[in-house]
């Protein structure tokens, strides 16, 4: 009973009050385990001070590093999917559609916007994986034909960031289709001379793979980067072979061909100017 006669004899013990910590003070990497402030991770283009893993941001963190001022002119924003299938899984395609709607303010998994880089013109096309996993459907494609007609009218180059998990299944066929459609389309503005730089970063896969992402003048990417068709245990499964490590980092398609360079993203606006400079004369 000492607790009693500690409050009859009014005799207290003074603890410390439990501070709160705010959500996203710190950032712990998750590939050196090196935790940096938050804030200093976005001064440094959220990659890690420590081993330089490059993380994942959106198209709008793209935009304000690539163009001037931030100064830009978003195409096409109001351009929604639909549910041409009614598409059912563990929830309706059309819940899951506002769902990711209100969660990321995207309406749907790219942005794609005008601008200049050093002087220069450029239109982005950057997909969100935020947005169902980057997930190409009818309006990724959609939205990537009409930057390209844009880029036609008006001579300007084109560049797309791919970030992708791939097809979106709950569009079945129309979503396969699009690889098609923007393959296509890119063969207009080779017939016309006007330059197409394509950015892969973390992860690339999947159908986005299969057509755009490999298809530039230049194909580029982050260190690091995820980039491949199908998964490792896939491929190990169909070739009965065990693959080299690290076989689909960005590293390792340099070494053997498939890539052009590697831009760290602290050096993407000074190279991107460069490379248009370089295509302008």
């Amino acid at each position: 009973m000492g607790w009693y006669n500690r409050i009859a004899k009014g005799i207290t013990t003074r603890t410390r009050e439990k501070k709160e910590t705010k959500e996203g003070l710190w950032h712990k990497c998750p590939s050196c385990k090196h935790i940096n402030p938050a804030d200093e991770l976005a001064k440094n283009l959220f990659v890690c001070a420590e081993c330089g893993r490059h993380e994942r941001i959106g198209s709008k963190g793209y935009f304000e590093i690539i163009f001037d001022n931030n100064e830009y002119l978003e195409l096409n924003p109001n351009l929604v999917a639909t549910d041409p299938l009614n598409f059912t899984d563990t929830k309706k395609y059309t819940d899951r559609l506002v769902e990711s709607q209100k969660k990321t303010g995207l309406k749907d998994a790219l942005a794609s916007a005008a601008g200049k880089v050093n002087g220069n013109d450029l239109v982005v096309c950057c997909m969100d994986f935020s947005f169902i996993g980057g997930s190409m459907g009818a309006v990724v494609g959609e939205k990537i034909s009409l930057a390209i007609d844009f880029c036609l009218e008006h001579k300007v180059p084109l560049m797309i960031i791919s970030k992708s998990g791939g097809a979106r299944m709950m569009e079945a066929a129309f979503s396969l289709m699009q690889l098609a459609k923007t393959s296509a389309k890119l063969t207009l503005l080779d017939a016309a001379g006007i330059p197409y730089i394509s950015l892969m970063t973390d992860p690339t896969t999947g159908g986005v793979t299969a057509s755009y992402a490999m298809l530039g003048d230049l194909n580029i990417a982050e260190p690091g980067a995820l980039i491949g068709f199908a998964g490792p245990r896939v491929i190990k499964e169909t070739i009965k072979k065990d693959l080299p490590k690290g076989f689909q980092t960005s590293e390792f398609l340099l070494e053997h061909g498939f890539l052009d360079l590697i831009v760290p993203r602290s050096e993407l606006k000074a190279k991107l100017a460069q490379l248009l400079t370089f295509f302008k004369n």
